[in-house]
């Protein structure tokens, strides 16, 4: 989103960089660690809850996303006695739970996987310490029996190497976003060299139902 990229540059800008050094280093870390805030930590001695207040934590959220019913219904047809549903997140947890409040999917998600930028060296996806940390919180012990679903090609691929076995990419193909402070077409093209998986690609959530039938209600 063009705001938080706003906020995030002009953040990078108050360390002493130029503007145009600034865009670059953003897409730099964003594209190195999966989260510009693990490069600005590891090299820059940042303070991350200022960078989450400063940030994330200025965002207009509710003139940003919107709640849908249809969103929320998806949520509710899944069999809960089957899956827990849980959020995992690069941002902290104030941020993630904003989103899920406008989202109205709050008391629809049994737990939150945050980067806790209290800790110190706190991870993040794609690495795969994030993802052993997610399951230790979530309490399961067999990466077989995960469902996951990202719209970050990394992150799901990272998710499937760690033996999660049900990965769902989340690709709104046409679609311009916003990645590492650049806006660019969506698209599913992946880093070279990347190995080939059983990934499953899907354009809509709603595609969920078809891909994992077993976890919504008959």
């Amino acid at each position: 989103n063009a705001k938080k990229k706003s906020f995030i540059v002009a953040y990078f800008v108050e360390l002493g960089l130029g503007h145009e050094e600034a865009s670059e280093l953003h897409l730099k870390y964003y594209t190195q660690y999966g989260l510009a805030l693990r490069g600005l930590t590891r090299h820059h001695d940042v303070d991350p809850l200022d960078f989450d207040r400063k940030c994330d934590g200025a965002l207009p959220l509710e003139d940003m996303i919107q709640y849908d019913p249809n969103l929320r219904k998806l949520f509710q047809d899944i069999d809960r006695s089957k899956v827990k549903v849980w959020a995992l997140t690069n941002a902290y947890r104030n941020h993630a739970e904003r989103v899920l409040r406008i989202l109205k999917l709050d008391d629809l998600v049994d737990g939150l996987v945050y980067c806790d930028y209290v800790a110190k060296d706190f991870v993040c996806k794609p690495e795969p310490e994030f993802y052993r940390l997610a399951m230790k919180q979530a309490g399961m012990t067999d990466p077989k029996k995960c469902y996951f679903v990202d719209d970050n090609r990394k992150n799901v691929d990272a998710a499937r190497e760690e033996g999660w076995a049900h990965c769902v990419h989340f690709c709104e193909r046409g679609l311009e976003a916003m990645e590492g402070g650049r806006i660019k077409e969506i698209d599913d093209e992946r880093e070279p060299g990347a190995v080939d998986n059983d990934v499953v690609g899907i354009q809509t959530l709603e595609e969920l139902r078809k891909i994992w039938p077993e976890i919504f209600k008959a």
